[in-house]
């Protein structure tokens, strides 16, 4: 692990290659697990207040679910925040397009312009799992085998986790952070990468 200020970092994140390849996995990560993604407690009044303006993007399972449940939810096993599902399946603020690839209702709504929050964090920064402890936060490589496919197209364009994710590691820690953890990710590679 690499400390940057009070954020934990596996090297994973600087050895391991990934590319969302969603023309293979169809966005298995929307459909697949136990339970919703996971949501920051400052996310659940943003889903609040925008249900209304991304309803128009669901599906009508995805709205009859959220309007039994809620925006949100928590996760029986651990009391985590989550968003809610359909049926055990699919997350609720998922759709589908005509090649059957998930799509996020949320970042459909946002890309229009209906909306200005993109989605929830936790699923723009998949496959870094953050785990928060009293006094760090912990960034974590989720291995999951439905991205397998990730996995492989990184490996092949060569681009580790954290440049292929630099987008939503500024959104949530900032430009300042991001260039750091270049830096970091740089003395690595010279030091322990092949």
């Amino acid at each position: 692990m690499i400390q940057i200020d009070d954020k934990l970092i596996s090297e994973d994140i600087f050895s391991e290659e990934f590319v969302c390849n969603l023309s293979k996995c169809k966005g298995a990560c929307c459909v697949e697990g136990d339970v919703g993604a996971p949501l920051d407690k400052d996310e659940l009044e943003i889903l609040d207040s925008i249900f209304e303006k991304v309803k128009p993007y669901l599906t009508e399972e995805g709205i009859k679910s959220i309007e039994k449940i809620g925006t949100w939810t928590t996760d029986p096993m651990d009391g985590m925040y989550v968003t809610p599902m359909v049926e055990n399946r699919e997350c609720a603020y998922v759709t589908f397009d005509e090649k059957g690839i998930t799509k996020c209702g949320i970042e459909k709504a946002y890309e229009d312009g209906a909306v200005d929050w993109q989605k929830p964090i936790s699923c723009h920064l998949y496959p870094i799992r953050i785990k928060e402890y009293s006094t760090f936060k912990a960034l974590n490589y989720d291995v999951w085998k439905i991205c397998s496919d990730a996995c492989a197209l990184g490996k092949e364009l060569q681009v580790p986790v954290y440049k292929f994710l630099k987008t939503p590691l500024i959104r949530k820690y900032g430009e300042e952070f991001y260039e750091v953890l270049s830096e970091v990710a740089e003395e690595w590679k010279k030091e322990y990468g092949s």
